[in-house]
C-alpha cells in the first residue's frame, strides 16, 4: 500500500527535519558505528529499516539488538546503548543520562493496552471508565481486579503504569511480569486471571477465546483529551548528537513511507505475529503523525502521564523542561 510522507494527519504545520550529516558538535564524539536497541514489532522495524542498512545519508553505521521493550528499559539504565526504544514509564530513571527525540516513538490514539480476561457470561459488560467494585443488578462487576492475579509485559511499562493508574484504589492481588508472548496463552489456560498486552494483540487476542474487559487508551484519551504515549526513542548524552540523531530517524521513517515495499521482508522476518494483514495494520496504527514529531500534543501527553504518575507517587518527579527540551 502507497503511503505518504508526511502521514496524511500529520497537519500542515512544516515538521523540523533534523540535519542528518551535521558537523558533530562540542561534547559528542563522532560515532564510528551506532548502537541501537529496539523492539522487534513491525512499527520499530518499519522505520528503522533504512537507518539500519545504511540508507541514511551521513548516519554512521548501525549495530542493532532487537528485544522486548522490558530488557531495553532494562539495558537504558546501564547505559548500553547509544539510541534505544524505550517505555515512556520508564523517563523518570533515564532523562539523566539520555535526551528524549522528538521522533520515531509510538504514540497515538485508539492504540492503547487492553486488559484482557476469559468470558464469563455471568460478568457484566466492561466499561471503559472502569469499575469500583460494586454490583450491577446483582451482577459483579468485571472491571474489579482487586482479588486477580494479573500478567504484565514489565514492570516499568507505560502499559502497566497506564494499567496502575487505571485500577488505583481497587489493585489486584497479585502481579507477575510475564515475557510478552506468554500472556495470551496464560490467560486463556487460566494461570492469570487477567492480562495486560499491547501492539498487534489487539488485533489477535480473539483467537485465543479471550475478550476485552477494558481498552486503557479509550480510557486515557477520555479522561485527558489526549493521545497516549507508548515508546520513545532516547539518545544518550555524551554519545549522539540528538539533533543529528532526530533527522536520521526523520530520514529512516520518510523513507519507509515513500517506498514500503523495501522494509517488507525485513518487517516480516522480526514480526512474531508474521501474518502480512496484521503486520500492515500495526504499522498503520502505531506508525503516524507522532512518529515524525512529537509536537505540543505529544509533549503534553508525556507530562500528562509523568506528572499523574508522579503525583500518585509511581514514579520520581520529573521536571518538564528536562522531559520536553530533547536538546538540553
Amino acid at each position: 500500500m502507497q503511503r505518504s510522507w508526511p502521514p496524511n494527519n500529520a497537519g500542515s504545520r512544516p515538521l523540523p527535519q533534523g540535519r542528518p550529516g551535521a558537523a558533530i558538535p562540542r561534547g559528542y564524539r563522532r560515532c564510528v558505528t551506532l548502537s541501537l536497541a529496539i523492539s522487534p514489532c513491525p512499527n520499530d522495524t518499519f522505520v528503522f529499516h533504512a537507518l539500519v542498512h545504511g540508507q541514511v545519508p551521513g548516519a554512521p553505521a548501525v549495530t542493532v539488538t532487537y528485544a522486548d521493550v522490558d530488557v531495553t528499559n532494562t539495558a537504558a539504565e546501564q547505559g548500553a546503548f547509544d539510541l534505544v526504544k524505550v517505555s515512556y514509564a520508564a523517563l523518570p530513571w533515564l532523562l539523566e543520562d539520555y535526551h528524549l527525540l522528538p521522533c520515531g516513538g509510538a504514540l497515538g490514539r485508539g492504540c492503547g493496552p487492553l486488559v484482557l480476561t476469559r468470558p464469563d457470561p455471568m460478568l457484566a459488560p466492561a466499561a471503559s471508565s472502569g469499575g469500583s467494585g460494586d454490583r450491577l443488578n446483582g451482577v459483579p462487576d468485571r472491571a474489579d481486579l482487586s482479588g486477580a492475579t494479573v500478567a504484565v509485559p514489565g514492570d516499568r511499562t507505560t502499559a502497566y503504569l497506564l494499567f496502575r493508574l487505571w485500577s488505583a484504589g481497587r489493585p489486584p492481588a497479585r502481579i507477575e511480569v510475564v515475557p510478552f508472548h506468554e500472556i495470551m496463552p496464560g490467560v486463556a489456560a487460566g494461570r492469570y486471571d487477567a492480562g495486560l498486552v499491547i501492539h498487534e494483540a489487539r488485533f489477535t487476542y480473539p483467537r485465543h477465546g479471550l475478550t476485552a474487559l477494558v481498552d486503557l487508551g479509550e480510557w486515557w484519551e477520555a479522561d485527558t483529551g489526549l493521545p497516549i504515549p507508548l515508546g520513545a526513542i532516547l539518545a544518550r548524552r555524551g554519545s549522539v548528537d540528538p539533533e543529528a540523531a532526530a533527522g536520521w530517524i526523520r530520514e529512516s521513517a520518510r523513507r519507509a513511507w515513500a517506498d514500503p515495499a523495501a522494509s517488507r521482508d525485513y518487517v516480516l522476518t522480526h514480526a512474531q505475529e508474521m501474518e502480512p494483514d496484521v503486520v500492515e495494520r500495526h504499522i498503520d496504527l502505531y506508525v503516524n503523525e507522532f512518529t515524525a514529531d512529537l509536537g505540543a500534543a505529544g509533549y503534553a501527553a508525556v507530562n500528562a502521564l509523568l506528572n499523574r504518575a508522579a503525583d500518585a507517587g509511581l514514579v520520581p518527579q520529573t521536571s518538564n523542561s528536562r522531559a520536553t527540551a530533547w536538546t538540553s
